[in-house]
């Protein structure tokens, strides 16, 4: 994509700029270091260890991680604000173990930031250390490097009397995993190099500021696109990537005559998202929200042709019941995916309805790498990482499954939390490559975390998860994880 080439002189220019008002900018700087490891008695690191994390422990077992990261936050006057960082990762079993984690400069007006880089953004409705994980974009997998434009923050709608609020986003990015794809893969499996990405998110909010009223309702739809790149496979090659065709990709519209036939007759390049809906009840005592996330893959989706797929949740929050403060519960079902068989090619007075089935979550017959980062989920970790398949295929191996899932927090004391979450999956491959026989796996965890009085900056966790079945195989792990933080500066 030609215009990518600007990211970095953008980014730089971000970072640099706000720094010549540093006596007129009230701001800190933040420092993390973090060390983390785990063993376990299988070949795989056990799912509730792994997953969520934005892709930084390795899959294999015994192995770990040390992360030191740089942030800097400061406003400028009343309205204006910039931040930055930098996150660098060690880790092992891993190839090129030490790498770029995140690496983004911020600068924003009121509401409204401006970014680039690669950063930790979790903009899901869903609790972010209970649930399963979002199906569009969860914290399983390493940030794609981006520019992005946003209101990340619910900001009042005008003449509404309060009641209203919205939030968004826009993004554009791009892939830098092809030397790790290249050496993960089989001989014989096309894929596309130089990747590129596009997500936005429109969220709308009703909700009395005033406390008036005691329900709650958030409406939002999400689009994802994978587009632009150069694939091995000579019939594909160089895939669009002009401005004309971002906009195509924007839009959802089908591809250009430099485009192939597909993408020509259907959308230029690989889409998904979702409709997502949470309705909540408050109370000065505890909260309960009830949420939908209904996925789409194509048109099919989007119409509800693969109803009743999607994500089903219920949360409650209770702030004065420390030993059970949060709870969660979640039903996910992939199996419909619009039918078995995708006729829109055929004769539709032959062969009536609509068409549009085998959606075949997450994979793309061009981006054959799927909806995968470093080849673990963007989207549900439930939903099996390419990671995961033993022969070297990337792409997704496993798409359709159902799966119950609860997760609860709380505090044993002041000092001491802990986290434990349960998820049964049952899991039948793919519509045209379906599993002999079905899949399952159970699979617990239990986390506890300490700070200690003395040293309020250090919190230490300790975690045993377990695997059972033939999805994930049998393991049994530990985990160990010491946090510190602080400011840079502080006590001068």
């Amino acid at each position: 994509m030609r215009y990518y080439r600007y990211l970095f002189p953008i980014f730089f220019m971000l970072l640099t700029t706000p720094c010549m008002s540093q006596e007129e900018a009230a701001g800190t700087t933040d420092y993390r270091i973090e060390a983390a490891g785990s063993v376990s008695t299988g070949a795989n690191t056990p799912f509730w260890i792994v997953s969520n994390r934005y892709g930084l422990l390795p899959l294999e077992a015994d192995n770990g991680y040390l992360r030191t990261g740089v942030f800097h936050e400061s406003n400028i006057g009343e309205n204006f604000r910039w931040s930055a960082g930098i996150d660098v990762v060690a880790s092992t079993p891993r190839y090129r173990n030490v790498y770029l984690h995140q690496l983004y400069a911020e600068i924003g007006y009121k509401g409204f930031r401006v970014a680039a880089g690669s950063r930790e953004n979790y903009i899901s409705l869903w609790d972010s250390d209970l649930s399963s994980g979002d199906m569009v974009q969860s914290s399983n997998a390493r940030p794609i490097p981006e520019i992005s434009f946003s209101i990340p923050q619910f900001i009042l709608i005008p003449f509404t009397k309060g009641l209203l609020q919205f939030r968004g986003d826009f993004a554009v990015g791009r892939s830098f995993e092809d030397e790790y794809i290249s050496r993960f893969k089989s001989d014989e499996q096309y894929y596309i190099k130089n990747g590129l990405w596009h997500r936005k998110s429109l969220f709308i909010r009703f909700l009395d500021a005033n406390n008036g009223f005691p329900l709650s309702a958030v409406v939002g739809i999400r689009h994802n696109a994978q587009w632009g790149g150069i694939s091995n496979d000579p019939y594909l090659g160089e895939q669009p990537h002009s401005f004309n065709d971002l906009i195509r990709i924007i839009l959802g519209k089908s591809g250009g005559t430099n485009a192939s036939l597909p993408d020509q007759v259907n959308v230029l390049g690989n889409h998904y998202g979702s409709y997502d809906i949470k309705f909540g009840y408050l109370n000065p005592d505890f909260n309960v929200y009830v949420y939908k996330q209904h996925f789409f893959d194509d048109a099919s989706g989007m119409e509800l042709y693969n109803y009743p797929d999607g994500l089903y949740g219920i949360q409650a929050n209770i702030p004065g019941f420390p030993a059970l403060n949060k709870a969660v519960f979640e039903f996910i079902n992939t199996r419909q995916q619009s039918g078995p068989a995708h006729y829109i090619w055929y004769d539709h007075s032959i062969y009536p309805g609509f068409g549009g089935g085998s959606d075949n979550y997450y994979n793309s017959e061009a981006y054959t790498t799927g909806v995968s980062y470093f080849n673990r989920s963007i989207g549900s970790p439930l939903i099996t990482s390419p990671e995961y398949n033993k022969n070297g295929k990337i792409g997704f191996a496993n798409n359709r499954i159902r799966a119950f899932h609860l997760g609860i927090s709380g505090y044993i004391s002041s000092r001491l939390a802990y986290r434990i979450l349960a998820t049964s999956v049952e899991a039948w491959g793919t519509m045209g490559c379906p599993f002999l026989k079905k899949e399952t796996s159970r699979s617990y965890a239990a986390r506890i975390s300490y700070r200690h009085p003395n040293f309020e900056d250090w919190l230490f966790a300790a975690e045993l998860a377990t695997d059972r079945g033939s999805l994930y195989s049998d393991n049994l792990g530990i985990g160990l994880t010491v946090t510190k933080t602080g400011l840079l500066g502080a006590g001068k």
